[in-house]
């Protein structure tokens, strides 16, 4: 591996169903907590699927003056308050740090729908005139990652990535580039989606790509389980702090673990079905080793994908099996928190790095009937204690966008 700039993971923030701090997301992850329910946000009767993962009680104001998070939407308030968290955990004095040295790319797949959705019916209702000044800078996707900044008071690069499920995964991987550049110190780097709305409710189920097990929310979503019939549709944020190894070492910060790779490819292929012989899912898994310096034998977890999704699980298990003679232990936490799409990636990167900081693998739940086309130790049901020194973390969205990450022990 080449002398060249190493980054670490300082900081944790995150909002979920199961938990919206640190300790507490990862005491549910690893008790095998489900956070899947009836839908709350709206009437949901009429359709098809009607569970969700939401986060109860969610907040802004534990961050936000009620002034400035009426001026957000939901995304952005999801996105400053896992910022603000993670900058929280990681012990980081932003008043004695250089402004210009510390960026943001907090991404989101599709932009604040919850808005979107108020204001157009606004629009039906009672005009031109009824809609809101703050309209389109609520929905438009960069103002979680620009909120980041203007609530925080940072300067450096800020920007975010949009490719819809590996949306968190590629914004984590674009900030370690930012930092290999020299460009900066430090980036809050992550994901945010805030999408169970009636409009994308229907839009998914129109797609028959949502779980129907309305009688048993907590055991629909059961990746790589025969029974799986489709995702649960979440919503969180997910905010890593990640430092150059210098800066961390030089302010005495608590390293949790080290981001040592990504890797990227596109399947090309399908607008939403992946490769099925997953060759790219697989591409990007080697291309995340190869710039961590690391071979399958030294990855001892991988955080998969993981959908419950009948398609998306086969071709993720063949592409692992691909790679891996014999696979590490696999496991999807979209089992608990359902599958919170531009977040995904970021929430499962720090479910990956407490994973190796802690010495203890997440089980993925509701795996009952093992499927021989997943041929893989799923980690069933109960959380594992295991010295992980390596993992990925996989993230594959629709049009084939697939982003990996390579974390190993600081």
């Amino acid at each position: 591996m080449s002398a060249r700039t190493r980054v670490v993971v300082t900081g944790i923030g995150v909002v979920t169903s199961i938990g919206s701090t640190r300790a507490s997301f990862w005491q549910a992850l690893t008790s095998g907590v489900s956070g899947v329910a009836p839908i709350q946000a709206f009437d949901a009767s009429s359709y098809d699927t009607r569970i969700a993962s939401e986060v109860p009680g969610f907040d802004p104001l534990i961050c936000l003056s009620p002034k400035v998070a009426k001026r957000m939407g939901r995304t952005s308030q999801m996105a400053v308050v896992a910022a603000t968290e993670a900058v929280k955990d990681a012990g980081l004095d932003l008043e004695r740090e250089s402004p210009m040295r510390i960026g943001c790319c907090v991404g989101t797949a599709a932009g604040d729908y919850n808005e979107l959705e108020a204001q157009h019916e606004a629009f039906l209702d009672r005009g031109p005139r009824a809609v809101s000044p703050f309209c389109v800078p609520k929905v438009i996707p960069n103002m979680p990652t620009a909120n980041v900044a203007i609530t925080l008071g940072v300067h450096g690069p800020n920007f975010a990535a949009v490719s819809a499920c590996a949306t968190g995964a590629h914004s984590i991987g674009m900030a370690m580039a930012v930092l290999r550049a020299g460009q900066a110190d430090v980036m809050l780097a992550g994901g945010v989606e805030a999408t169970i709305t009636p409009f994308v409710l229907a839009g998914y189920q129109s797609m028959g790509a949502l779980s129907r097990r309305n009688d048993a929310p907590a055991a629909a979503s059961r990746p790589f389980d025969t029974g799986r019939d489709g995702f649960v549709m979440g919503e969180g944020a997910g905010v890593l702090v990640l430092e150059t190894l210098e800066h961390a070492r030089a302010r005495g910060a608590d390293i949790i673990a080290e981001l040592a790779g990504f890797g990227m490819t596109s399947d090309a292929f399908g607008i939403v079905q992946p490769d099925p012989d997953g060759t790219w899912a697989a591409a990007a898994m080697q291309l995340a080793m190869d710039d961590a310096g690391m071979s399958p034998a030294d990855v001892q977890y991988i955080n998969a994908h993981g959908t419950s999704t009948p398609a998306n699980d086969r071709t993720e298990s063949q592409a692992i099996r691909r790679l891996f003679g014999a696979p590490p232990p696999v496991s999807s936490i979209k089992s608990m928190i359902g599958h919170t799409l531009g977040a995904a990636g970021a929430i499962e990167a720090a479910a990956t790095a407490l994973a190796i900081r802690h010495g203890v693998i997440p089980p993925t739940i509701n795996y009952e009937t093992p499927d021989p086309e997943c041929p893989l130790d799923v980690v069933p049901n109960v959380a594992r204690e295991a010295r992980v020194t390596g993992a990925l973390s996989n993230s594959f969205g629709f049009g084939g966008q697939n982003g990996v990450l390579a974390f190993r022990r600081a």
